[in-house]
């Protein structure tokens, strides 16, 4: 309806309406990944890892046993982080990651993730699910696969 704010203006107590829809929808999408990612990273709090750290390691459970140089984990990243090497020396601290020079390239530094990286993913995995679900099972199978579709379309313009 045309003069009546939505419920972002009404949340953001924003008294004058948006110069353009592209505007609301922009900064609805940006409420909507804080409020999101608010809750995900209250879960990781208790495992004292950041969104990125948990990241990482998703990533490094995927590449299995050959691991991944650093500059392909970067690329592979949801949230991009300038900084791989400071997230993974902190990851090696804990022992849930490792890297390692190879043999035929001495450049290129490969990371692994450890048993104990594993272990902890593993205790993460259903609690990571049942949060996600708890999140957004309300908008239903159909609304979900129109909000992906809708991502991916407005992702389009700057991959």
């Amino acid at each position: 309806m045309e003069g009546v704010p939505g419920k972002l203006a009404v949340d953001i107590k924003q008294t004058k309406p948006f110069k353009h829809l592209e505007e609301e929808a922009f900064l609805n999408l940006l409420r909507t990944a804080d409020a999101l990612t608010q809750k995900e990273e209250g879960l990781l709090d208790g495992y004292e890892l950041s969104h990125s750290q948990y990241n990482v390691l998703r990533i490094l459970r995927g590449a299995g046993n050959d691991g991944l140089p650093c500059g392909e984990i970067a690329n592979r990243m949801i949230t991009r982080d300038p900084d791989i090497t400071r997230l993974l020396d902190r990851l090696e601290r804990r022992g849930l990651a490792q890297r390692s020079r190879e043999s035929k390239d001495r450049r290129v530094v490969t990371a692994r993730i450890t048993q104990t990286g594993l272990d902890l993913l593993a205790s993460m995995d259903e609690p990571m699910v049942e949060t996600m679900k708890g999140l957004l099972a309300h908008l239903g199978s159909k609304e979900l696969k129109t909000l992906i579709e809708l991502l991916e379309r407005a992702r389009e313009t700057v991959n």
